[in-house]
């Protein structure tokens, strides 16, 4: 934790709390069509609302499916999401996931296509990081919250 950082983000709590708002999240989304739950409307996002898109992946353990809803930006073909959990120290469970498991689908609005997810390299990670800043300028604040590097997926269409 570096000296920045929210006494409270890493308290146990926290994970929780985002895990079951994540699942309304889903389950909202869903049920319209991503009509509503497709814009995050919080922190930066509230002046620029940031596009949202429902990721599946498959425990690494469990072999379950789960889903996650990510902001997320387009990279040409592919769809660019951060594993930065607001900040906490750890990788978000769906990152360890996709690693072992990379092939997967999304879903932005309605549409729900497959992808492969690939971790960017330094380069590429440069390049992407500067335009999620764009988008979405709290990720900045959650780098400087962790001393982890917050990793940038790209999910090709495969």
């Amino acid at each position: 934790m570096t000296a920045t950082t929210p006494k409270h983000l890493n308290a146990p709590w926290v994970p929780k709390m985002m895990k079951y708002a994540g699942r309304a999240q889903v389950w909202v989304f869903r049920r319209t069509g991503g009509r509503i739950g497709s814009k995050w409307r919080i922190g930066a996002g509230f002046r620029n609302p940031v596009p949202t898109l429902l990721l599946d992946h498959r425990g690494r353990k469990s072999g379950a499916t789960y889903t996650a809803p990510l902001l997320y930006i387009t990279d040409g073909p592919d769809t660019i999401v951060v594993a930065s959990q607001g900040g906490l120290d750890k990788h978000p469970q769906w990152y360890h996931n996709l690693r072992a498991h990379p092939d997967t689908h999304i879903q932005i609005g309605r549409r729900r296509r497959p992808v492969h997810a690939i971790v960017a390299n330094r380069q590429e990670r440069e390049r992407l990081w500067a335009l999620l800043l764009e988008a979405y300028a709290d990720f900045a604040t959650y780098q400087t919250w962790t001393d982890r590097e917050i990793p940038v997926i790209i999910l090709r269409p495969s």
